[in-house]
Order: structure tokens, then sequence, then C-alpha cells
């Protein structure tokens, strides 16, 4: 009888792991996607560089699948901008109950806090303090609308420290919210270019302003302006 030869097998296997590409997640979700793109960025790179494809590549999947959660990198620049306002204003407020108790006071141990979560290598922050100077209209727009929420907070903050203190009064207290949030941000802006060793200057230079911003509010409200 004849004997008929058995061809080997083969495998279209790589021979070893460098050749075998990543793989691809099935799913992916809206924080999937926010998370790539944090993790591209830094103090020194901008979310409005990051292409659609390089946040597709961090997060494991194809390019198409970004799709499924976003329209495109603005919209996913957007929703970056709203978490790092929500995250930034639930932080400063939890330093604002903690000032209750502090004899640090609220001005102080607020900018405290603020600096802490600027070198935390917290990169919402990053998102937060550059997008408004960096990037699109649209980025610019969203920082703006986050700004206004930091400002409405503020408002009645300044409103209820004033009255708790003798009740005493501010002149037009959205105004001086307003000058105490933009200054802040700016700060912040011009921080993240400096080293950590000048932390404790500029703290000590915007809790200063900051108090000179409120002392001025509240002795206008006593003797208004000639207009």
């Amino acid at each position: 009888m004849q004997m008929t030869a058995t061809a080997p097998m083969t495998t279209n296997a790589p021979a070893n792991d460098l050749d075998t590409p990543a793989p691809r997640k099935a799913g992916i979700s809206r924080d999937d996607l926010l998370a790539a793109a944090l993790a591209l960025i830094g103090p020194h790179r901008s979310v409005s560089t990051l292409s659609l494809r390089e946040v597709a590549r961090e997060a494991g999947i194809a390019p198409n699948s970004f799709y499924r959660q976003f329209r495109d990198m603005d919209e996913l620049t957007v929703a970056l901008i709203e978490r790092a306002g929500l995250s930034l204003r639930t932080i400063i407020g939890q330093a604002r109950q903690r000032a209750a108790g502090s004899d640090r006071g609220v001005v102080r141990l607020s900018v405290e806090t603020f600096m802490e979560q600027l070198r935390a290598d917290d990169r919402l922050m990053h998102v937060l303090l550059r997008e408004g100077t960096a990037g699109s209209d649209a980025y610019k727009q969203a920082v703006d609308r986050q700004l206004g929420y930091f400002e409405d907070e503020l408002q009645l903050d300044l409103i209820r420290l004033a009255a708790a203190d003798n009740g005493a009064v501010l002149l037009e207290p959205a105004l001086a919210a307003k000058a105490i949030t933009r200054l802040i941000f700016a700060m912040g802006g011009t921080a993240l270019d400096l080293p950590p060793t000048r932390d404790e200057e500029l703290i000590e230079q915007m809790s200063h302003m900051i108090r000179m911003i409120i002392t001025g509010a509240r002795t206008l409200a006593g003797h208004p302006p000639r207009p």
C-alpha cells in the first residue's frame, strides 16, 4: 500500500511578539477617548495639536470607531474643557469649605489649592489654562463658559463673606468676581511656564491681589466712583 506524505502544518503566526499588532478594543466609551487624549498632552503640548488618528491609536481603536462617541476632535476637546472646569470647581469648592476651620483664610487656602492642583500633573488643568489662549474659537468659547461658572459661584461667596463681616457690601460683586477669576487663570497660565520654586511667590502675589480687589470693591460700595 502506498503511503501519502502529509504536508507539515503551517500557521500565519508571526515569528515573535514584536510583529503582533496591538489588539483593538471591541468597544470604546467617551471616557476612554478622553483619557487617551489626556495621556497625549502635557504642559508643552496642547490638545488642539492632536490628530484624531493619534487619539484613536492611543485608545486602541480604529479611527472610524472614534465617530461612535464624538463628531470630531473639536467636540472631544470641548468635552475635556467642560470636565476640567467641573473638576476644578469641585476642588476649589472643597477648599472653601475647609477654610471655615482654618486660620489661613479662604483666599489663601483657595489659591494654594489651585496651585497644588496645577503642579499635580493634572492635565485637565492644562487643558483649561491653555485652550483659552491657544485653541480655536470653539475652544475659547468653551473655556469662557467655564470661567463664567467660576464667576457665578465666586460672586455668591463674595456676597456671603462680606455680609458675614459686619454686614459689609461690595460694589458690583459680579465684576469683582470676574476680576478675581480672570486674574487667577492668567497667573495660572504664567505659572505653567515657571519652575515650582516660584510657587510660594506667586501664591503670595495672587492672594494679595485678590484681597486688594475685595477691599476695593468694599470701599467703593461706601464711596461710589463718580461717573
